[in-house]
């Protein structure tokens, strides 16, 4: 969700939320689980506790595209709450994961008489909005070899932590995830990282 998000959990906990009474739900996922699947209907706004979630989509040739990788402290399905239907695409677990589920009706109900719930939503929709134009930007105008450094810089910046001189981001993907999220292949990231 990138520094403005950041910044903005650290005055408001979307968990703070959950935690207070019983309209949500934990619920567990093991890798390689399916959360939800292409065009069901959007019922739930889930936030990770624990673990990794991909939002993927399939080629007609049954090639993946990693649309998005939410971590922990992320939330997803927060389209249910500006109207959005059906899924646009599969949410699948990348490691064991937990999740913290509420009904859509009840999220609109909360944000009603939560501002800094509201202010948290609009938060994560502008964010999701300006990674999904700087994607598409990178996809139109750069490069294989580009994009994939392109992404991993970004990466990087968003989930690095300084050890010494070098930055380190945990929970790192395999080359096929890197490629996913690039179109590009397996084989180029791996030559890109190579050299």
């Amino acid at each position: 969700m990138g520094t403005a998000n950041n910044a903005f959990f650290s005055s408001f906990n979307p968990l703070s939320i959950f935690e207070k009474g019983t309209f949500s739900t934990v619920q567990h996922f093991r890798k390689g689980d399916y959360i939800f699947q292409l065009n069901e209907s959007i019922d739930y706004l889930y936030y990770i506790q624990q673990g990794r979630v991909k939002i993927i989509n399939y080629s007609e040739q049954g090639k993946e595209l990693t649309r998005a990788i939410y971590h922990a402290e992320e939330c997803f399905g927060e389209l249910g709450l500006v109207g959005v239907e059906r899924h646009r695409g599969f949410a699948v677990a990348m490691e064991d994961t937990t999740l913290q589920v509420a009904s859509i009706g009840a999220m609109k109900q909360k944000m009603r008489e939560n501002p800094g719930l509201q202010w948290f939503i609009l938060q994560t929709i502008g964010a999701r909005v300006v990674e999904m134009e700087r994607r598409l930007e990178s996809l139109t105008f750069r490069s294989s070899r580009s994009r994939i450094i392109e992404y991993l810089l970004h990466l990087v910046d968003k989930r690095g932590q300084r050890v010494g001189y070098e930055m380190l981001v945990r929970g790192f993907l395999t080359h096929q995830d890197i490629a996913n999220m690039t179109a590009t292949s397996r084989q180029t990231v791996t030559t890109i990282l190579n050299d």
